[in-house]
């Protein structure tokens, strides 16, 4: 129990050792004086609380604010010295809260811990006591043997003991965790390849040694030793053995593999960054004014106990005759009598600091991101997904976002690829109906009938489907067999995998056109040519690589003859080619490039039996040479693949999902630099930055890749520096691979920030999942510290979703691990825009006014208790009731606040979609500067003032306001100045409305009305549980006073007059482009109470009037719904649907 406690607090590590050895099936040796290793358990776990922690964790992390730490100070003072309020005024809101924010938090928590126990809890297989036990994923253990069936995720990181596969291979895909669909191949040792069954398995003695966990995905570094018949046999292990958790198994139908990593050791999981706290930059807004507000506290109640000292060097202000002091008070320390005063004072004028303002942005934030899930524009019908969020803190940050950082593959993509358009022998074709049309022509054969093809048109279609590495899975029988057999008479439904998703596009395009990839079995190959069967014999593979950028494959055609088919890139085919139509495709190629395909170019080489020799010779030696391997294949392609006879090219397109490449340029726009960071090779990437409009056409793509050292990295950082120094006005794209990337942030990360500021947009291709995260704290951290946002839909996207500012996941096809790890998750990309551009403008503009507001309103609250000090010598006198006090902010003056919060619209919501650039206009935090901070607080005093003198120059010396003649005393003052206040906050936030609901109204004269029936209903009886009375009859005789309501009418009036004058001369004469877009939303476009229908032009300042009486009245003509916007206006020119008005928001007017 103890080693547990230690090893929970993180002083006893669970392996201490360099390495670890783990026992097959958990056979231990039964000899000697064995110690077993402690492994970490399977469960995932990315909730933040548990029981035991929550309630120590939640409360320190709340009292780490300003405020709530302040108030806990208040409230003990009030405990423990005598002061003028008590103690309830300040641990009474403290409670409250408190105690909401934990149900928040904790409700929160408790969705995290659901979703963990969803994987948790996931069934799984694993090998027992020499049969197959059903148990859930929790409970693998290091050494456990899992079976893992066709589909399925690994749950642990697997070594791969055998599958159905005589050979002991496996298929997977890692798209969850490095974004690649491609089809990987995976290998058990022979001597474990054997144990097919659960029997043979249970007999198996073998032990595992390998390297503790790390996050490389890439690495893996062990060795197996396999007994048998007594004799030890070790075999290395690397991550081809090495089965990942979160990568599915493809093509097979079972494996078998031993579990080495589980659980927070899996490689996915240590490529998760530790979740830590996100604070949104409203937030740290918040606690500057609240340390700026603590100074003027602190001023004012040091200015109170100076001048009460001051004030009581006078003998008749020291000790009146009506208030002798007693002999403790006369020997009392004059330290402790001050820093006591000190102390009364601070908790007299505490309530400057709004406890209130946390709890309301709280229950604002919790109960606004309901509006994210209710919004029927974000929910995908097709996937029947709705948005979801799973942090609410950080809701304005959506309005602040300067960098997105989105994933490629399933992110921007649909993760399909589809093949368009074709050229063969310099003739341009379309698939039309499962047939080659050439370009301009329809198709014109009837259904059913073969099609007619020519001699080139076969040949290229044969090329494409022999040259490739797919492999085949039939949905109908899961087992081992002949593929060919399968294919004689209706064969069951073919699935193609493919390293390549191009390949696998390819592959069965051709099998639409009558040419289909049947299988390939040991060194034969068949396909089948519009019915007819031909089998190739597979002599040799060149394996496409980087440098290269091409594959080929040299068969023998059933009539003998060799034939060397090749594909790749049209710059690393066509300049080997001798003859075709190379001119012609080179255009075709670049006309699919523009059109944003993936280009490949076909070629082919007949060999003579002398050629073929010399070449099987030549790649036999390259292929066995223990020296120099690399170099001399190299050197034996470039020979075999030259003399080409060009065949075509393909145009391959990578489905991106809907409206991508609008939202990217809304958000360009909205001046938002998109950064797209993927784990996929350099040309794929690429290609679809281009095809998705993140790269322009016209822009100038600079590259940093394949950089081999520091040296020769920071001189291609240089040259890129001065490139984009000396041209000033092209665009510039940036292309960095993972491996300069790793050198660029080693030493030369000034210089790498300054070249990708200046890029309009920038890709980072073959990034591993870290890297990514790193890329973003470098943005993160940098001087300007601007707010980031990153957005995938895989594992490997996780740790840059928990390291940006706000992280997004994509309710993909990747699994469901972005998702669980994101603040906000959406069901495609292009719900990107609405999300930042309607949901995040609102979000921050509500909360901007809510912080601003509340500091103003505690300002108006405070300003007369210290003012009232100067006429009681300083007594600390409270001119509020303590119930007055208490319920201000609680009650009097909170709902309208947490309405307007929530449902405030400056601007309607198809506005700001249409107009991204008024996203600029909330950026960088500009609604919470400084400035604004200080017009508000100014503004609070100066109000603060007018109530107070305001008051006290109409009531003057001549206090016998009552007709007879009954005089007011100061609780009639004190009431008179509170209620002036509470019609003048409550009417000062109705003028910063503009967006009127009926909840509005509802609130904001309800506040005014409850205001006034609780001060009657409590001034007009004795309650019994109260000690003191002052309120007795007070609020009852101030009000039968015809001058009491002539001086609140006249003091409201002279409060906000100026407001509503400079509000006025402010919009008219420098309006932002926000006001401009209200003018003409509302002299224009859009007009209802709901903003949902609109009026034509050409209306003068009468109509203009009635057509106010009928909005306020709820009438619309929808025969005038049309709405209009002048030619000066920029709107989102791709996507101009959002300018007409539904037949649901007519019907709805």
């Amino acid at each position: 129990m103890i080693r547990w406690i230690r090893q929970q607090l993180g002083f006893d590590p669970p392996h201490q050792s360099d390495t670890r050895t783990v026992y097959i099936a958990n056979k231990f040796p039964q000899h000697g004086h064995y110690i077993p290793q402690r492994f970490a358990d399977n469960r995932i776990i990315s909730s933040k609380y548990t029981i035991w922690n929550f309630i120590p964790k939640n409360l320190f992390e709340q009292f780490r604010r300003i405020a709530n730490f302040y108030f806990l100070i208040i409230f003990l003072v009030q405990l423990m010295i005598d002061t003028p309020t008590s103690p309830i005024t300040s641990g009474l809101p403290l409670f409250f809260v408190i105690t909401v924010t934990a149900i928040k938090q904790g409700y929160e928590d408790w969705l995290r811990h659901k979703a963990d126990n969803e994987v948790n809890g996931a069934p799984v297989f694993v090998v027992r006591s020499g049969s197959l036990v059903q148990t859930r994923s929790k409970n693998i253990r290091v050494g456990d043997i899992v079976r893992v069936a066709k589909d399925e995720t690994f749950p642990a990181d697997l070594v791969l003991l055998s599958s159905d596969r005589a050979e002991g291979t496996c298929h997977i895909t890692t798209a969850s965790l490095d974004g690649e669909t491609n089809l990987k191949t995976h290998y058990a040792v022979p001597e474990t390849a054997v144990s097919q069954s659960v029997s043979r398995l249970e007999s198996l003695q073998a032990v595992v040694e390998c390297q503790q966990p790390e996050a490389d995905l890439y690495r893996f570094v062990g060795r197996i030793t396999v007994t048998q018949q007594g004799e030890e046999i070790v075999r290395p292990l690397g991550p081809e053995n090495l089965l990942l958790r979160g990568a599915r198994l493809k093509n097979t139908k079972e494996i078998f593999g031993v579990a080495v990593y589980t659980g927070m050791e899996s490689k996915m999981a240590l490529n998760y960054k530790c979740k830590s706290q996100k604070r949104s930059a409203v937030e740290k807004s918040m606690n500057t004014f609240l340390i700026i507000y603590l100074g003027i506290l602190l001023f004012e109640a040091i200015l109170s106990t100076i001048l009460k000292y001051a004030w009581q060097a006078e003998n008749k202000w020291d000790e009146p005759f009506y208030n002798q002091k007693t002999d403790q008070e006369r020997n009392s320390s004059q330290i402790l009598k001050f820093i006591s005063d000190f102390l009364a004072f601070l908790v007299l004028y505490n309530f400057i600091i709004p406890i209130s303002l946390y709890v309301t942005v709280e229950l604002q934030k919790f109960l606004g991101s309901f509006f994210i899930g209710w919004d029927l524009d974000l929910y995908h019908e097709e996937s029947d997904q709705k948005a979801q969020v799973n942090t609410s803190d950080l809701n304005e940050e959506l309005g602040q976002v300067e960098y997105v950082f989105t994933d490629k593959t399933g992110t921007l993509t649909e993760n399909e690829m589809q093949f368009r358009e074709c050229s063969i022998n310099g003739i341009k074709y379309q698939e039309i109906n499962g047939k080659l049309v050439p370009e301009g022509m329809t198709e014109d054969s009837p259904d059913g009938s073969v099609p007619c093809v020519n001699r080139e048109e076969e040949l290229f279609l044969k090329a494409v489907s022999l040259c490739h590495t797919v492999q085949i899975s039939y949905d109908q029988t899961d087992g081992p067999g002949d593929p060919f057999s399968r294919a004689n008479g209706f064969s069951p439904q073919m699935e193609y995998y493919a390293s390549s998703p191009d390949e696998k596009a390819l592959v069965e395009a051709t099998k639409r056109m009558g040419v289909t990839f049947i299988g390939s079995h040991g060194e034969t190959m068949e396909i089948k040519t519009f019915g007819k069967a031909e089998k190739y014999k597979l002599l040799h593979v060149l394996e496409f690589d980087a440098n290269r950028r091409r594959m080929s494959v040299i068969l023998q055609k059933p009539s003998g003859e060799k034939v060397l088919f090749t594909k790749g890139a049209e710059s690393a085919v066509l300049p080997y080619a001798t003859s075709g139509e190379i001119d012609k495709t080179r255009v075709h190629v670049d006309e699919f490039a523009l059109k944003g395909l993936r280009t490949l170019v076909v070629a082919c080489r007949q060999f003579s039996a002398d050629e073929y020799q010399e070449v099987d010779r030549r790649l036999h030696e390259a292929r066995t040479a223990l020296q120099q391997r690399e170099e001399r294949l190299v050197e034996v392609f470039n020979f075999i693949e030259k003399d080409l006879e060009l065949l075509g090219a393909t145009g391959v397109e990578d489905k991106l999902q809907d409206k991508v490449q609008e939202t990217i340029e809304a958000l360009r726009l909205a001046g938002i630099k998109v950064w797209v960071l993927t784990g996929d090779k350099h040309e794929t990437a690429v290609s679809v930055s281009l095809s998705c409009g993140h790269f322009h056409r016209t822009m100038n793509v600079l590259e940093l890749v394949q950089q081999k050292s520091d040296h020769e990295c920071a001189e291609q950082l240089r040259r890129l520096a001065r490139r984009i120094k000396e041209d000033h006005v092209i665009q510039h794209g940036l292309v960095v691979d993972g491996a300069s990337l790793s050198l660029a942030l080693r030493e030369h990360e000034k210089l790498f920030m300054e070249v990708c500021k200046n890029c309009s947009a920038v890709l980072c291709c073959r990034m591993a999942p870290l890297q990514k995260a790193k890329v973003v704290r470098l943005l993160k951290t940098s001087p300007e510290k601007p707010i980031t946002l990153a957005i995938g839909d895989g594992a490997n996207d996780v740790s840059m979703i928990q390291e940006a500012h706000v992280g997004i996941g994509i309710m993909g096809k990747e699994g469901r691990q972005a998702v669980r790890n994101s603040d906000y998750a959406i069901a495609r990309f292009k719900f990107l825009a609405k999300l930042l551009l309607v949901h995040g403008h609102f979000y921050y503009i509500r909360i901007a006014t809510l912080v601003q507001y509340f500091f103003y309103k505690n300002v108006c609250f405070i300003t007369p208790q210290f003012l009232y000090q100067f006429f009681c010598l300083f007594s600390q006198q409270t001119l509020y009731d303590s119930v007055y006090l208490t319920l201000y902010n609680i009650c009097f003056t909170s709902l309208p606040i947490l309405v307007y919060s929530l449902f405030e619209q400056l601007v309607h919501p198809h506005v700001l979609q249409s107009k991204p650039a008024l996203y600029r206009d909330i950026s960088k935090n500009s609604l919470l500067s400084f400035k604004t901070f200080l017009y508000w607080t100014f503004l609070g005093f100066c109000h603060a003032f007018v109530f107070f003198f305001g008051s006290y120059v109409l009531m003057g010396e001549d206090t016998t306001l009552m007709g007879n003649g009954q005089m007011f005393g100061n609780w009639t003052f004190g009431t008179l100045v509170f209620t002036v206040m509470v019609i003048t906050v409550t009417l000062k936030l109705a003028i910063e409305t503009h967006f009127w609901t009926w909840m509005n109204h509802f609130v904001t004269w309800g506040s005014i009305a409850f205001y006034f029936i609780f001060s009657l209903f409590y001034g007009s009886i004795i309650w019994p549980f109260l000690h003191t009375q002052d309120m007795y009859f007070v609020f009852v005789q101030l009000l039968s006073s015809g001058s009491a309501w002539f001086a609140i009418i006249i003091i409201v009036v002279a409060c906000l007059f100026p407001d509503v004058i400079k509000k006025v001369f402010y919009r008219h004469l420098q309006p932002t482009s926000t006001q401009k877009s209200q003018f003409i939303e509302a002299y224009q476009g859009i007009g209802c109470v709901d903003s949902m229908c609109c009026f034509s032009e050409g209306q003068n300042a009468c109509s203009r009037l009635g057509r106010l009486v009928e909005r306020m009245m709820g009438r619309c003509d929808p025969a005038q719904a049309t709405r209009s916007w002048s030619d000066s206006d920029t709107f989102f020119s791709n996507d101009q649907s959002i300018l007409t008005v539904s037949p649901m928001e007519v019907s709805h007017c």
